[in-house]
């Protein structure tokens, strides 16, 4: 039996074979993937095909990888982790904002890579510690994390088919009155590499949905106006949320590369990683891991609170209850 065996989502249709390959084995450089595509560790519907092959969707993909390591030199490190969820599968955290993911230029410890190493030493013998997806270093909130090789391919392939889902809250400059969507491809910025932005050619798909929890403004605001969103990613590239909502005339609250200039109100981007529903990955039921607001963020919003309604205290209602029938939601402990 293959090491792999999944199904092309119908979403990787038209797309190379090559290319699909980088959007299901996102834990796997391209040059390495190139390299088991020219060794035969790569079959469709059984055979070996050319790398170019466009696909179908629907058709079985084989994959044999070798046996591998963490690709890091990173060190475990005894850094607290607020854990949400955790089984033999999956590890589900709240992510503090300030906490970088993965080892980098400028950071090579203190990451969550090396805390998760810590707190579960046998995650070294599953690729980038079981990280499936990224928070920035300054948002806060939900993030999963595979514990095996073959929860981490589960999981990654349910990113890459959009069936995994992630809800934001942000607080963005301006009125937002109605729900919308916002599509517009994303790609680096053609002048600052370092930054993303909403481009026109050769830019990857994106698309946020959003729609407004909680208004701030009115005469003891002295014509200052924020709004409380809700966003829903239906795809997960860099930065999207703050690119989108910049590009929308409404930039996050704190967000020093896409903000407002000499935005004083908060010391980071007010964004928080709020929801996450996915199919686990041992049990196959869906389920719903939810992350309250950071401290320093609620901390924000009652204040606004305060100025908005000239009251001592108000209480913070825009959170509904969760009603989703056979949806299981697991609440991180208070």
């Amino acid at each position: 039996m293959p090491a792999h065996r999944l199904t092309i989502p119908y979403e990787l249709a038209e797309m190379r074979l090559d290319a699909a390959l980088a959007q299901l084995f996102v834990d796997h450089s391209r040059s390495r993937l190139k390299g088991w595509l020219d060794e035969g560790r790569v079959k469709l519907d059984g055979a070996i095909v050319p790398a170019k092959t466009k696909l179908i969707g629907g058709e079985t993909l084989d994959t044999d990888f070798p046996g591998e390591q963490l690709q890091t030199d990173a060190k475990p490190e005894d850094i607290p982790l607020d854990v949400v969820f955790e089984d033999e599968q999956l590890l589900v955290i709240n992510k503090p904002a300030g906490l970088v993911v993965h080892p980098g230029a400028g950071n090579r410890d203190g990451t969550l890579l090396n805390a998760l190493l810590h707190h579960a030493p046998t995650l070294a013998n599953v690729v980038r510690a079981g990280i499936v997806h990224r928070l920035d270093k300054d948002t806060s909130g939900v993030m999963m994390v595979a514990k095996t090789p073959e929860a981490q391919t589960k999981l990654i392939r349910q990113l890459a088919s959009r069936s995994a889902s992630r809800e934001y809250l942000a607080l963005v400059h301006g009125e937002v009155k109605r729900p919308g969507t916002i599509e517009n491809s994303m790609g680096r910025h053609p002048k600052e590499r370092t930054k993303m932005a909403v481009v026109v050619f050769n830019g990857k798909p994106a698309i946020t949905h959003y729609k407004p929890r909680e208004a701030f403004g009115g005469a003891a605001m002295k014509g200052k106006h924020y709004t409380l969103v809700e966003c829903k990613l239906e795809t997960g590239r860099t930065h999207q949320i703050r690119v989108h909502m910049s590009s929308f005339r409404h930039p996050l609250v704190g967000d020093a590369t896409y903000g407002k200039r000499g935005d004083t109100l908060f010391y980071r981007q007010a964004l928080h990683a709020w929801r996450l529903t996915l199919v686990h990955p041992g049990s196959g039921k869906t389920v719903r891991f939810a992350a309250p607001l950071a401290s320093d963020m609620n901390i924000l919003l009652k204040n606004l609170r305060r100025e908005r309604d000239n009251v001592v205290d108000s209480d913070d209602d825009w959170e509904d209850d969760f009603d989703d029938g056979d949806v299981e939601t697991i609440y991180v402990r208070e």
